[in-house]
């Protein structure tokens, strides 16, 4: 019943704004540097689609640094159609971002077909590259499939901090501590290489995925 109701309370307007609030107000405590951004911003001055990736661990990171100016490119993020991921679109919404609800367990193609609409339009967006159950570090295909519907360069970026609350979860999620320094580090841009058959597909997906391991943050 406690359950019950707990998923009532989070689906909530009201605490996904208030889960708002304290995010931007704990953010403001934190001294805050962004590492290698211009990269692939002139891409995306230039015209071109940008896919910025991480992983799930490290979903803190959007809420920090210069996220909240994305806003004005209007970037799209793939959520879950849990609880939890009620509270994320509530809070994405807030901050200026597009939620697209569904993911590899839950309505994940619709989602898909939605995220390669907003990218042909708008040209940027988030995904998170083992959400939302895992298993830790490992890239799920939809990434690769994504990126190449929407002719789109991937930009991986993690959060790197001094010291962090980690959490008991799958994923070893993170939360940098009050007055923490906290580090936003954009990697170089990455091109999909053609992809013919599901031996291609998945030669894509190691390869994101080994460029993406150092990034993985253990407790």
């Amino acid at each position: 019943m406690a359950r019950y109701y707990k998923k009532k309370i989070i689906r909530t307007s009201l605490a996904g704004r208030l889960t708002y609030l304290a995010i931007r107000a704990h953010c403001r405590t934190l001294k805050i540097s962004v590492v290698n951004e211009a990269s692939w911003q002139e891409l995306h001055r230039a015209g071109e689609r940008v896919l910025l990736c991480t992983w799930h661990q490290h979903l803190f990171g959007i809420m920090v640094g210069r996220f909240w100016n994305y806003c004005d490119w209007h970037p799209a993020v793939m959520i879950s159609r849990s609880a939890d991921g009620d509270l994320v679109s509530c809070m994405a919404r807030l901050a200026g971002w597009r939620p697209v609800r569904g993911s590899s367990s839950r309505g994940g193609m619709a989602a898909l077909k939605t995220m390669i609409r907003h990218m042909r339009t708008h040209r940027m967006g988030v995904h998170i590259l083992d959400g939302p159950r895992g298993p830790r570090g490992e890239v799920k295909p939809g990434v690769i499939q994504l990126a190449r519907a929407a002719k789109a360069v991937l930009v991986p970026f993690y959060l790197t901090t001094d010291r962090a609350w980690v959490f008991n979860s799958w994923d070893r999620f993170f939360i940098p501590k009050p007055g923490a320094r906290a580090t936003v580090r954009f990697g170089e841009p990455l091109r999909i290489k053609p992809v013919k058959d599901k031996a291609d597909l998945e030669a894509e997906r190691l390869r994101l995925q080994e460029l993406m391991l150092p990034g993985l943050r253990n407790p």
